[in-house]
């Protein structure tokens, strides 16, 4: 549900000024979706390594105390009649969006099981570690036509770390989000406390707080082309009825979207709004989306299942539709402008991607303060389980 916020944008972190700033590398990286058009690449599907949770105070758990199930109205009986505005104001407790998180609690889970990881400390300094939203960002840029965003990278003891900045244009929208745009946001956390349990065979109970710091997260491992992948992202609910309980294959997203009348209206939703909901889900193999249609008074009157896998059947056909190989095929150019770009080892050095539409992606230089992202507590337990420096891996693997 990242259009309502920063719901999953837990890793931006905040700018203000180039400080710091140091000689920049003269090379750039081409958007334009025609470059991309090849064979989709190889991409393994990704396994579940871990999860944590996050509290209503927004303390981190290494359990699933914050999984939910799904729990929808029966298909046999009368249409959903949901009040997505049922508690707004009142009963709501939003995320205070100005604490920047960056990569923190992925860190945290990272320094509890790094120990435990398949292949060991080889694999994870080969890897890239960052938040399932910032790759969505990537695999979409090909086709975004109005939000830029910015990918702080370090590398640290071989590993390339990505932790989004938040753009000046960004944060200036945030501040200046108008009360309807709030609401929305609100409606789509609404939505999902109509739809979720707190335990299998559960009623939701939708007269509690809806409180946006709670979450559950699914870490997992893939690999895009030649580039192994430790990520982390929000996941809504687990369905206790899938055909297969290994998650993240027992999986569900929750979304809302305005009611539908015209041929003209599906094809922009397919065009756009599915496109966002192909990368988000695609990337940690979630195989459903759910979605609920409000009307003008903001209650879900239909419901709609898409499954991930066929989302791509409504663009098709449509020349001005999307392509998942366009998608993932930048993804993978982007990670090896990243890790051929980012040879120095070394914490406090950020080289900063930035792309607004219609241009290529740019890289500064940095050290330190404001876009260094690596915690001290992190740098500093990971560099006591090293007897000696380690050296920058080849950039193939």
């Amino acid at each position: 549900m990242e259009p309502r916020g920063n719901k999953r944008g837990a890793g931006k972190i905040e700018v203000t000024g180039p400080r710091n700033k140091l000689p920049c590398p003269a090379h750039s990286l081409p958007t334009d979706p025609a470059l991309y058009s090849g064979p989709f690449p190889f991409y393994r599907r990704p396994s579940q390594l871990g999860c944590f949770s996050l509290d209503a105070q927004r303390q981190y758990h290494g359990d699933a105390r914050a999984l939910r199930y799904y729990s929808p109205p029966p298909t046999n009986g009368p249409g959903p009649d949901f009040d997505l505005r049922d508690g707004y104001p009142d009963r709501y407790q939003p995320r205070e969006e100005e604490v920047q998180e960056g990569l923190d609690h992925l860190l945290r889970w990272l320094l509890e099981h790094r120990g435990q990881l398949e292949g060991g400390p080889g694999w994870l300094a080969g890897a890239i570690v960052t938040w399932r939203g910032h790759l969505t960002k990537l695999l979409t840029t090909p086709y975004e036509r109005q939000e830029g965003w910015q990918l702080a990278a370090s590398r640290f003891q071989g590993t390339l770390y990505l932790s989004e900045v938040e753009t000046p244009a960004a944060r200036a929208q945030r501040l200046a989000r108008p009360p309807l745009l709030r609401e929305l946001m609100y409606m789509g956390y609404k939505f999902e406390q109509y739809m979720c349990a707190d335990k299998p065979g559960g009623s939701p109970d939708p007269s509690g707080v809806v409180n946006t710091n709670v979450a559950f997260c699914s870490v997992l491992r893939g690999r895009l082309g030649s580039h192994p992948l430790l990520f982390s992202g929000e996941v809504d609910c687990t369905d206790p009825q899938a055909r297969s309980t290994q998650p993240p294959n027992c999986y569900v997203e929750l979304k809302t979207s305005k009611e539908m009348h015209s041929p003209g209206q599906w094809r922009s939703f397919y065009r756009h709004k599915l496109l966002k909901w192909w990368a988000q889900s695609f990337l940690p193999g979630v195989p459903t989306v759910v979605a609920g249609f409000r009307n003008p008074e903001g209650f879900v009157c239909s419901l709609k299942t898409f499954p991930t896998m066929e989302m791509f059947e409504h663009v098709r056909n449509d020349r001005d539709g999307w392509n998942p190989s366009v998608c993932m095929n930048f993804c993978a150019a982007f990670l090896s402008f990243a890790q051929s770009t980012v040879v120095q080892d070394d914490p406090r050095l950020v080289h900063l991607f930035s792309w607004e539409p219609g241009g290529p992606v740019t890289v500064s230089v940095h050290r330190d303060a404001p876009y260094a992202f690596l915690p001290m507590w992190y740098i500093e337990a990971m560099t006591q389980d090293l007897p000696s420096p380690p050296k920058t891996p080849s950039p193939k693997y």
